[in-house]
């Protein structure tokens, strides 16, 4: 079975994204972009919501190309293209970059996703995430915190029906004040 994990930029808060789908708060340091990259490196399959989506490949497929880019966005760039991803939308008409769409039921398809082969899954995209949490998919929580207040926006956690038990098992902290907690499902 493989295991799927959660993990995303989060305001002190409790935020991914302030209102607006503003993320002007969440300002990455050398040393996190990398711990970014190389998890994305070691994604064996990303699952995105639409949003996330939009704004993944809206920069990333052609970020390499740009006449600023550093070598760490040109690294980035080229591993975000090579993963895997699946993409859950029902408005979405078609994708690209190593991605295929499912517009049927989420949590069935990652329910599927789960039972099969491979190496580990990254979901990223709030509503995607909290259907997998409710239906207890999520075996692994990320929660990169920013220190910023963003008073409201888009969650990083969903409402339950009940309580999830989990174990910590990372802590780091970045430039910036900017703490890595990692947690495990308790099953």
């Amino acid at each position: 079975m493989r295991k799927l994990a959660f993990a995303m930029n989060a305001s002190l808060d409790g935020y991914v994204a302030a209102p607006g789908d503003d993320l002007g708060w969440s300002v990455l340091s050398d040393e996190l972009f990398q711990w970014w990259s190389d998890r994305v490196d070691a994604t064996g399959l990303a699952l995105y919501g639409r949003k996330l989506w939009e704004t993944m490949c809206s920069h990333w497929p052609v970020a390499d190309k740009q006449p600023d880019a550093t070598p760490a966005a040109i690294e980035y760039a080229g591993r975000w293209r090579d993963m895997p991803k699946v993409v859950f939308s029902s408005t979405t008409g078609a994708v690209d970059w190593n991605a295929r769409l499912v517009t049927g039921d989420a949590v069935t398809e990652i329910t599927r996703l789960k039972a099969g082969d491979g190496g580990p899954m990254d979901i990223g995209g709030a509503t995607l995430a909290a259907a997998a949490m409710r239906a207890g998919l999520i075996d692994e929580y990320a929660v990169v915190t920013h220190p910023v207040l963003v008073g409201g926006g888009t969650p990083f956690f969903t409402a339950l029906d009940d309580w999830v038990n989990l174990t910590l098992v990372e802590t780091r902290t970045f430039p910036g004040g900017v703490t890595l907690t990692r947690y495990e499902t308790r099953r």
